[in-house]
């Protein structure tokens, strides 16, 4: 048997046995084409699981580094050669289980990956960027409303365009969300936060399940789900691009660069690290350890406060 054709078993194994997302499926499916894809290439003939040995991987890592990007005409990342790997250990670890013989996927080592600082926006910065966004328009309220929520709850943008009306207490100021991994977490937010959706909500006049919407008014589009009007996470991402320019920030802003600063505004504040990882719903401390470099100027000042110095 190719590996061509037990690609597929796996990708329907992690739907249906192991639970994971559509957009997880997605990217393993582009990762192991492109692994049998290069294979075929390396090996002049389809690749089979008794083919993949030490020696064999070698020439794969050596092919996969100097695959070129197709997005902008460079080699892949370091960060993306080892997502590739992570793919194809999972794979060979799926063929173990079903007692088909190939390598051992314990014998991958991953490429070391330095992760790029992380870019994140004190709150006067916050605050500026809430301040050049008008008030006296449904869009201007509703842009609001997105930047509180995803500043005061930490939100994936993915999130935040899938919430609902009903999916969120704006009362009790919590609600639960579906994170990556299909796994909930608590959201908590900002009473300003809160006071911003429902000033959003207010000036709505439909009833659309959609927590926030676009800007169309097509209201003949034949989804009488209302979702063709769902907000798009590209839409919340220019969005948040356009306030950064009119508030003169120069940093490259994103939506998750907001989730990076509810992180550090919560380290910086004194909260402890593992409910900061309970909060952005991360399954490994060692994600939420990037923030703590963030952190250390704070620190710095912390220790010149408070530590007694010899005289």
């Amino acid at each position: 048997m190719y590996v061509s054709d037990l690609i597929e078993d796996f990708l329907e194994y992690l739907e249906v046995e192991r639970g994971r997302s559509p957009k997880t499926i997605e990217n393993y499916r582009f990762y192991l084409e492109r692994f049998d894809m290069l294979s075929s290439e390396i090996l002049n003939h389809s690749l089979e699981p008794k083919d993949i040995d030490l020696e064999f991987m070698r020439k794969y890592r050596i092919r996969l580094n100097r695959e070129v990007s197709d997005k902008n005409n460079q080699r892949l990342a370091t960060i993306t050669q080892a997502y590739h790997l992570i793919a194809v250990r999972g794979f060979l670890k799926y063929l173990a289980r079903r007692s088909i013989k190939s390598l051992d996927h314990s014998l991958i080592d991953l490429p070391k990956v330095t992760r790029k600082q992380v870019t994140f926006l004190h709150y006067d910065e916050v605050e500026r960027l809430l301040e050049v966004i008008p008030e006296d328009t449904e869009s201007g309220l509703r842009d609001r409303a997105i930047i509180e929520l995803l500043f005061s709850g930490g939100l994936r943008v993915s999130e935040l365009v899938n919430l609902n009306r009903d999916s969120i207490n704006l009362e009790r100021r919590e609600f639960m969300v579906r994170g990556k991994g299909n796994k909930d977490r608590p959201v908590f937010i900002s009473k300003a936060a809160a006071d911003r959706i429902k000033d959003y909500l207010a000036a709505r006049h439909d009833a659309l399940p959609a927590l926030f919407l676009n800007n169309s008014r097509n209201l003949q589009a034949p989804d009488t789900s209302g979702d063709y009007r769902r907000i798009t996470s590209r839409s919340v991402e220019r969005m948040v691009e356009k306030y950064a320019k009119l508030a003169g920030i120069t940093k490259h802003i994103t939506p998750h660069t907001l989730r990076h600063s509810f992180a550090t505004d919560l380290l910086m504040n004194g909260a402890d690290l593992r409910s900061v990882q309970s909060l952005l719903g991360h399954s490994n401390i060692a994600t939420t350890q990037i923030y703590t470099h963030v952190t250390d100027q704070h620190l710095r000042e912390v220790h010149e406060k408070f530590h007694s110095e010899t005289t």
